[in-house]
């Protein structure tokens, strides 16, 4: 069962899991352009998923896996949420992070519907990460039980880091 703060939520769309081959989908940019899993060509993507950025527990989920997972130059990280573009614009510049890329899906829950990440209560995305390799199936997965709480990092960075370069 998924919470948030304690209180069951509803999870929309399809679960993902390891082997399966990452959708496609389509998301806001910063510069309010529609961009999609097909426009990032590093042979590894991965797609950082949290329901706000103005948060605590996503503002450090944002900053550890980018400034941990950024280093390898065959890795790109797509921190999603469906915090609107300006809010995201906002959040890396008082973060003084300029090379987080970041996707808003609060438009279509494009992204939301295909990885089994939007909550029903709230319109907000479940805290997950992705990672996909060169032919976009996903190589790992982890999908956060209560809302509120952080990402598995150790195993997260661990995985990442014994993952052949490309």
């Amino acid at each position: 069962m998924k919470t948030f703060k304690g209180k069951p939520v509803t999870l929309l769309g399809q679960a993902r899991q390891v082997g399966d081959k990452a959708p496609d989908f389509k998301a806001l940019n910063t510069k309010l352009e529609l961009m999609g899993l097909s426009d990032f060509k590093t042979p590894y993507v991965i797609l950082n998923v949290v329901p706000s950025l103005d948060t605590t527990v996503c503002d450090r989920q944002a900053r550890t896996v980018n400034t941990e997972l950024t280093e390898r130059n065959d890795v790109v990280v797509l921190t999603i949420s469906n915090d609107l573009p300006f809010a995201q614009a906002r959040w890396c510049g008082s973060a003084g992070l300029s090379n987080v890329i970041t996707l808003s899906d609060h438009l279509e829950s494009d992204f939301g519907m295909k990885y089994g990440t939007l909550i029903e209560e709230l319109r907000l995305l479940a805290r997950s990460v992705f990672v996909l390799d060169k032919n976009r199936t996903i190589i790992y997965v982890e999908y956060v039980d209560e809302m509120s709480q952080h990402l598995n990092f150790d195993e997260l960075l661990s995985f990442v880091k014994k993952m052949p370069k490309e």
